[in-house]
């Protein structure tokens, strides 16, 4: 590899991680809000591109290396399928020139192990249709209640899928059918806990969480690609 294209890679995914401490403390700053901050959204947006463009960056390396044949000047992406196919079309005779990576590159497609699975999300929210636009994110609650009393255990629910009718009954104590929880009594203690997360649309998983898998994940694909060349 180039030293230039080498620098350029370690650079865009040393931005990339960089940002994520940041892009966390704006994350949790806007969970507090109960609003998405735009300068959290444009952090998100340019960390996302920085880890695609690394990733643009080891396939071009690929093809100027070992595709001679190649049509240098045709766009290239790096390649990841949702299904089975021939996704070295763009790479003609790496299979020949260097199995490894072709290999390797079959081994970390979506539609394998459920380890690489995360790049279908990561391929949809770095769609080139969606590379100048914010990606929004849906702030999402979810609640649960516990009730526990000393020697007789406990119970937990979720108040969303659950409705209480009349005389019935936790831990000892009736319901209330209008609260919803029951009466208080001696050595009962109820507890609810709400875990609140934003939601890329249409993805699912928490945000945050993606982000942090999306870092690691590139990082380990281009240590990988890389000491295939």
């Amino acid at each position: 590899m180039t030293l230039e294209r080498r620098s350029q890679i370690a650079a865009l995914l040393a931005a990339a991680r960089n940002d994520l401490r940041p892009i966390e403390a704006k994350y949790r700053s806007s969970l507090s809000s109960q609003g998405i901050d735009y300068d959290l959204q444009i952090a998100i947006k340019n960390l996302l591109e920085n880890l695609r463009s690394a990733l643009d960056y080891v396939a071009h390396e690929i093809r100027d290396v070992h595709c001679p044949a190649a049509n240098k000047n045709a766009r290239l992406y790096f390649p990841i399928c949702p299904s089975k196919s021939s996704f070295a079309a763009d790479l003609p005779d790496l299979e020949v020139n260097r199995p490894a990576i072709v290999g390797y590159l079959a081994s970390i497609q979506p539609y394998g192990e459920p380890k690489w699975q995360w790049l279908e999300a990561f391929v949809l929210l770095t769609n080139e249709n969606k590379h100048h636009h914010l990606v929004p994110q849906t702030r999402t609650e979810r609640v649960r209640v516990k009730a526990t009393r000393s020697g007789a255990g406990e119970v937990s629910w979720d108040p969303s899928s659950v409705r209480f009718g009349s005389g019935v009954s936790i831990l000892g104590s009736p319901v209330d059918p209008s609260s919803q929880l029951p009466a208080p009594s001696p050595g009962l203690e109820v507890v609810h806990t709400v875990w609140v997360d934003f939601h890329f649309d249409g993805v699912p998983g928490s945000a945050l969480g993606l982000l942090r898998q999306f870092v690691d994940g590139v990082d380990e694909i281009l240590a990988g690609v890389v000491t295939r060349l």
